[in-house]
């Protein structure tokens, strides 16, 4: 393929210019047309010819320095990405909420992009190119929406290409586009529903780790001589506990590091297994407090997906493999993999899941009233709203009682540490008063 330069103007009449990539001059053309602008004029090469070429047997003199490129101004507002390749979720909410507001004021999909690829590019570092300019040279190239999405799998995850890819067959790209926007803002509300339940017992436990550290590195050592003019024989045990413990940490410390980092790599690298992710998501499902939380947020996950796939089209079989996929769970995850290979074309998939035995009856029965009734979309809607209000109980049940609980932990090490130390005082005051 050849490199065509273009000057074009867009739909509010302003000059633009460009290359793109075409076979020959009229396939440039009709590239520069898909990007929504009116050609004026297409060439060869990869620059524009900035005016008359020089006469044939000029003296040929030394090209002089060109002037450095003005430092390009960056805007704000643009399309920031914070990785080069990538999307974050809500990155990737953003580019879909654009992109629906330019499709649904008129521009084609290959201006939109290409309007957003020039914030994008105004707003990096570099101005280079990004996910963005990559999909717009993409689609000028002849490629699908879809194809071009699924060419940047860290941006853009497999429901969201599948459900793309139903919006094109359909004609109705725009209406999915809003379709993911919902989903998108309802996997992010209940993310940030855990995350917050989460952020309390944290800063708690932070709090006392922090406070035990400083009593023992800070007040302990102003204790020290009392200690031992006291000698071993004298302290109280407690004292003597805490002592010995502080003791051999300052001793063991990078041991204790050691152990702990080798810990965290080792839980790590087991989840990282087949086997260990079932078996750890296959204990949360289980484990008190956070059972509820689990269970709900990944019923809720499993219904909203499963949702927007049928919903936008996409067929049953790959809506519930792309499901599988998303769901967050791996012990939830198998067994719609499975209840997938029992299901084949014209039956329910009410009956396979319920055989699993995973899912509870109350998703099971709403599933096989939506098959009954000829609407799944409606009846999944259903389950996931029942399930993200299921979500918010859970929550605040596992923050009520966790409070009390961190604390009771909490208060008991910091608790041991100042009986401890008081012990020890009193007995020296009592040998002093005695004597």
């Amino acid at each position: 393929m050849a490199q065509f330069s273009y000057k074009a103007r867009s739909r509010d009449g302003r000059l633009q210019t460009g290359t793109v990539d075409a076979t020959d001059r009229r396939g440039a053309l009709a590239a520069v047309s898909r990007l929504g602008f009116v050609p004026i004029s297409v060439e060869a090469g990869g620059a524009a010819p900035a005016g008359k070429a020089a006469k044939k047997g000029a003296s040929a003199k030394k090209p002089a320095r060109p002037a450095a490129a003005p430092k390009r101004k960056k805007k704000s507002g643009g399309l920031k990405l914070s990785r080069p390749g990538a999307m974050s979720a809500r990155e990737r909410l953003l580019f879909t909420s654009e992109l629906a507001d330019l499709l649904e004021g008129g521009m084609t999909l290959g201006a939109a992009l290409a309007a957003l690829a020039r914030r994008e590019e105004d707003s990096s570092a570099d101005g280079g190119p990004g996910v963005v300019a990559g999909l717009r040279d993409s689609i000028v190239g002849g490629a699908s929406f879809s194809d071009s999405l699924a060419r940047y799998p860290k941006a853009f995850t497999p429901v969201y290409v599948n459900m793309i890819r139903a919006g094109e067959a359909s004609g109705a790209l725009a209406d999915v586009l809003r379709r993911l926007i919902e989903h998108d803002e309802r996997t992010q509300a209940m993310r940030s529903k855990i995350t917050s339940a989460m952020a309390y017992p944290a800063i708690v436990l932070c709090m006392g780790v922090g406070v035990a550290i400083f009593a023992m590195t800070y007040i302990l050592p102003k204790f020290q001589t009392v200690f031992e003019q006291m000698g071993p024989d004298g302290l109280p045990p407690m004292t003597k506990a805490l002592l010995g413990a502080n003791d051999w940490i300052k001793a063991n410390w990078i041991l204790v590091l050691a152990a702990v980092a080798a810990a965290v790599f080792g839980f790590r690298r087991w989840t990282s297994t087949e086997r260990g992710r079932l078996a750890w998501d296959g204990f949360k499902l289980r484990a008190p407090l956070v059972k509820g939380i689990v269970a709900s947020a990944t019923y809720a996950n499993f219904a909203g997906t499963l949702e927007s796939l049928m919903r936008n089209g996409v067929p049953i079989l790959r809506a519930l493999e792309l499901t599988a996929q998303t769901v967050g769970n791996a012990v939830v995850g198998a067994e719609l993999r499975n209840a997938r290979e029992r299901v084949t074309d014209g039956t329910t998939i009410s009956g396979p899941l319920e055989q699993g035995g995973v899912f509870p009856p109350a998703v099971i029965d709403l599933i096989a009233i939506g098959e009954r009734t000829g609407d799944m979309p409606a009846a999944l809607a259903h389950v996931a709203k029942r399930y993200e209000s299921e979500l918010s109980k859970n929550i605040l049940l596992f923050t009520t009682a966790l409070e009390p609980l961190m604390i009771f932990v909490v208060a008991g090490i910091i608790g041991f540490i100042a009986v401890s130390i008081m012990q020890a005082v009193l007995s020296v005051t009592s040998g002093l008063n005695a004597g």
